[in-house]
């Protein structure tokens, strides 16, 4: 095929996949656990699946040096431990961030720092009293934007948000969801969090468990409402008219519903399920917990998460979404319930099969496109290059476009085998044909992660993405 007709095709390659676009999926991984893989491996391996967005619990660096260069993009917490002596000033705030955070950007992309984790309803270990807090609420407020003004000072307001991770406890009530409100008590501070976060372009984070009202109500809430089913027949309709098909999206309305009546007039505030799961082992008596149950709602979890959909109160307005979670943590506090919401085990394999595969990220190492597992067989795979440069599932298509056209013009790339007949035109798909030419560009020009940025949209992996016929050199 001439080059010249390039850009047709290219045109039939966008037409063809433009309705194929599916968001990221974020995924939290907790570290309380003595039998866990190196943070190395893990982010390697990751780099591999559909997970572009990872949560942590701290600032752990041995994780975000593993994460440099990934093109996962990374959420870091400050302790509860910690939010009292960062809301002291703002001096104490960049001491923190300086030594915590800076060193490791950019290479880690680090786009939010969460500021403690259920703050507002953890209780205090002295009394065990759920009506008492573990300090003032407005310390929490007050370092959070003590953050943001160090973020502010150093020019990374507009990369880096700053918030804060909520239990569905700072509802007063959660049904009807568009009748929900934020606990009497927590009103003012939460009033304070959520003008903040709407002028600082900051999501709400909430940690939903429909698993837990089932299991604490398992008379009164249907299964399958519970596990995503989305059945019309176990529908639960709103006095306002909003049908609710599965609890997660009642429990995301109701917090909708609950900020709404802040009243923060035309101010709007992003929602982020920053944590849910389900556990596939409980506590004697918890018939709910199973690999089964476990499987059924983080593969329904996971396709609503990449599926752009919104709730029925906002159904423009996508969610983010982070399972929870990626391995089972065997020194984990409480039940054996908080300690099997894992995807994974700590020696690698699967608790349960949920597909995390991404076809054109890496392969592992058979021709398998989107292979996942921390065994050594993935490890021991010979191979001719070790590293390879290939496009980001969820980029940006017109950036896309403008990278191949790039590599296949200017950049020098034989491009003749992404072409018709070529060994490398099916799948006819731009990610697929850009992530050649990226990879083809990579290759000839040293394998420097910088030759694998292309305006954001590249990420170095250390999986083969080699399929069928198509080599990538």
């Amino acid at each position: 095929m001439a080059t010249t007709t390039l850009p047709l095709l290219l045109l039939v390659i966008v037409s063809s996949f433009q309705n194929a676009v599916v968001s990221g999926v974020g995924i939290n991984y907790g570290t309380l656990g003595n039998n866990l893989p190196p943070p190395k491996r893990v982010a390697q391996l990751l780099q591999a699946t559909l997970i572009d967005k990872v949560k942590i619990y701290d600032t752990n660096p041995e994780i975000l040096q593993a994460f440099s260069n990934t093109g996962i993009d990374l959420i870091v917490a400050v302790e509860n431990s910690h939010v009292s002596n960062i809301s002291t000033d703002v001096a104490a705030a960049d001491e923190w961030f300086a030594t915590r955070v800076l060193p490791f950007i950019p290479a880690t992309s680090i786009t939010a720092i969460a500021v403690g984790n259920e703050y507002l309803t953890t209780t205090t270990a002295a009394t065990k009293s759920d009506k008492d807090p573990q300090v003032d609420p407005t310390a929490l407020v007050q370092a959070m934007q003590n953050l943001h003004a160090v973020l502010i000072a150093r020019g990374l307001d507009r990369k880096i948000k700053v918030t804060t991770p909520h239990s569905m406890a700072v509802l007063a009530s959660s049904f009807p969801p568009s009748s929900s409100t934020f606990a009497t008590t927590l009103v003012p501070t939460m009033t304070s969090i959520a003008a903040f976060l709407a002028d600082t372009g900051a999501p709400f984070m909430v940690n939903a468990y429909p698993y837990f009202a089932y299991r604490d109500n398992p008379d009164m809430v249907n299964l399958q409402y519970a596990l995503l089913g989305n059945s019309t027949s176990n529908g639960v309709r709103d006095p306002k008219g909003y049908t609710y098909t599965n609890m997660l999206d009642a429990q995301i309305d109701a917090v909708r519903a609950a900020i709404d009546a802040l009243g923060l007039g035309h101010r709007t505030v992003e929602i982020m399920v920053s944590e849910s799961g389900w556990p596939s082992k409980g506590d004697t008596g918890d018939i709910a917990a199973t690999p089964e149950n476990a499987k059924t709602y983080n593969t329904r979890l996971i396709e609503r998460a990449q599926s752009n959909k919104g709730t029925p109160m906002k159904p423009n307005d996508k969610v983010e979404v982070f399972v929870f979670a990626l391995f089972n943590e065997n020194k984990k506090e409480g039940g054996a319930t908080e300690r099997n919401f894992g995807i994974f085990n700590g020696d690698g394999s699967k608790v349960y099969e949920v597909d995390l595969s991404c076809k054109f990220c890496s392969n592992d190492g058979n021709g398998n496109g989107g292979g996942f597992g921390f065994g050594e067989k993935v490890s021991g795979v010979a191979r001719g290059p070790s590293v390879w440069c290939v496009a980001k599932p969820h980029a940006d298509e017109k950036v896309l476009q403008a990278v191949l056209d790039f590599c296949c013009g200017g950049g020098g790339v034989d491009c003749r085998e992404i072409y018709e007949n070529g060994d490398c035109f099916e799948p006819q798909k731009l990610l697929a044909h850009a992530s050649y030419a990226m990879n083809a560009y990579y290759q000839m020009h040293g394998r420097n992660y910088w030759n694998c940025d292309f305006k954001g949209t590249g990420l170095v992996t250390f999986s083969d993405p080699t399929y069928g016929r198509c080599q990538r050199a």
